[in-house]
C-alpha cells in the first residue's frame, strides 16, 4: 500500500471501525489513506453530492453511505472533512453517539462551538483530535529535537488562489497552520496581537500579516496569502542556541549553531570566517506522508497506543489566536476609516 508502513499494516486487524464524512478535495485523501490503513475495518464514507460519492466509491472500491446517521450506525470513529461551517453539527452528532472524532482545521467557526464540542467529548469519554497536519511535516519533525526556547519566529505561507477554503478569511484557511506551529514551538499563551490584512479576490481577507507577542516575551511575525504567484512555506526560528531555517514545502531544514569549541571573544580581536564559529546541521527525519502519519496517530490514540497528536483544546487555542487576528484587522480597518473621515471634515468641524 502506498505510504503505509509495516507497523500501520500490522494495526489493521485491531483498527477501529472508521468512516469519513466529506469526500471533496481533501476528504478523498482521508478515504484513500484510511482505507489503506484499516482495510476491511474502513466502513466507507458519506458525501452530500451523489455524483461525487459515486465517483469516489468506484475509484477506491469503498462503500458510499446514503446519510450520516447510517454511517454512524456502523463505525466507532469518524474523520470529518466538510466545510468549516458544518464542523460543529457533524462533530456534535458523532459525539452524541459516543464516536471518536477527528475534525479538520479550523476546529469550528466560533469558540462557543469549540467549547460545546470539548464538553461533549469529555462527557462521552471519547477522543477528539483536530487536524493540524503541519505538525507532521518532515521538516518540523526533524527540527523539534533542536528547538529550545525560541525568542523570535518568522513564518511565510504564500499560495496561488484556490476557491477551496475561500469562504473564510486566509487567517482561518492558511495562517492557522502556522498559528498552531508557533504556539507549539513557543509553549506559552499569546499576550498581544497586532495585525493587518486586505481582501483582494474575495469578500474575505486574502492576505494578512500578524505580529504575536507571547506571555514569555517571544515574538512571532506571520504572513499568509492566497493571492500569490508562487507557493512558499518557510519557517525561521531564532533562539539562544542558534537559528533554524525550515522549508515546509520541501520538507527540509538546517540548524546553524555556534561551535562548542569556539570562544566568542575571538570575534572581538579579528574578523573570522563564518564557518570557523558556526556549525551547519542538516535536519532530517524519516520520510512519511504527513496525512498518513496524522491519521495513524488518531487511530493509535483510539487504541491507547499513543497520546492524541493535536487535542481539541489545542485546536481551540489555534482558533482563538486566528479569531483574535481577524478582530485586530477589523479594528485596524475601522481606525483607518475613522481617520480618513476625520481628515475629510471641513476645518473646525
Amino acid at each position: 500500500m502506498n505510504g503505509v508502513t509495516d507497523h500501520q499494516q500490522f494495526a489493521r486487524a485491531t483498527a477501529p471501525r472508521i468512516g469519513v464524512v466529506g469526500a471533496g478535495g481533501l476528504g478523498v485523501h482521508h478515504v484513500r489513506i484510511l482505507r489503506d490503513l484499516c482495510g476491511e475495518r474502513f466502513a466507507g464514507f458519506v458525501d452530500e453530492h451523489p455524483g461525487r460519492a459515486s465517483q469516489v466509491a468506484s475509484q477506491y472500491q469503498v462503500a458510499a453511505y446514503p446519510s450520516l446517521d447510517r454511517l454512524l450506525d456502523d463505525v466507532d470513529a469518524v474523520s470529518i472533512v466538510v466545510p468549516t461551517t458544518a464542523h460543529y453539527a457533524v462533530a456534535s452528532a458523532a459525539l452524541a453517539r459516543g464516536k471518536h472524532v477527528f475534525v479538520e482545521k479550523p476546529f469550528t467557526v466560533t469558540l462557543a462551538e469549540a467549547d460545546a464540542l470539548l464538553a461533549q467529548a469529555r462527557a462521552a469519554g471519547v477522543i477528539l483530535q483536530v487536524g493540524h497536519v503541519e505538525r507532521f511535516n518532515r521538516a518540523v519533525r526533524a527540527a523539534m529535537p533542536y528547538v529550545d526556547g525560541p525568542r523570535f519566529i518568522e513564518s511565510d505561507r504564500l499560495a496561488p488562489f484556490n476557491p477551496r477554503g475561500s469562504d473564510v478569511a486566509v487567517v482561518l484557511d492558511l495562517m492557522i497552520h502556522d498559528l498552531d506551529l508557533v504556539h507549539t514551538l513557543v509553549g506559552a499563551p499569546v499576550a498581544d496581537v497586532q495585525a493587518m490584512g486586505i481582501p483582494v479576490l474575495t469578500p474575505q481577507l486574502d492576505i494578512a500579516n500578524a505580529r504575536l507577542t507571547f506571555a514569555n516575551g517571544a515574538v512571532a511575525n506571520i504572513t499568509a496569502s492566497r493571492v500569490s504567484r508562487e507557493r512558499l512555506r518557510k519557517l525561521r526560528i531564532f533562539q539562544r542556541s542558534g537559528y533554524l531555517s525550515l522549508d515546509l514545502a520541501a520538507g527540509t531544514g538546517e540548524f546553524f549553531r555556534l561551535r562548542g569549541d569556539f570562544d566568542p571573544m575571538q570575534l572581538a580581536r579579528a574578523p573570522r570566517a563564518l564557518e570557523e564559529f558556526v556549525e551547519r546541521v542538516v535536519l532530517d527525519a524519516p520520510d512519511g506522508e504527513p496525512l498518513v502519519l496524522e491519521l495513524s496517530q488518531f487511530l493509535g490514540a483510539i487504541l491507547g497506543r499513543n497520546p492524541v497528536a493535536v487535542t481539541g483544546e489545542e485546536g481551540r487555542e489555534a482558533l482563538e489566536a486566528a479569531l483574535r487576528i481577524v478582530t485586530a484587522i477589523e479594528q485596524a480597518h475601522a481606525a483607518m476609516k475613522a481617520d480618513e473621515a476625520a481628515k475629510g471634515r471641513p476645518s473646525g468641524a
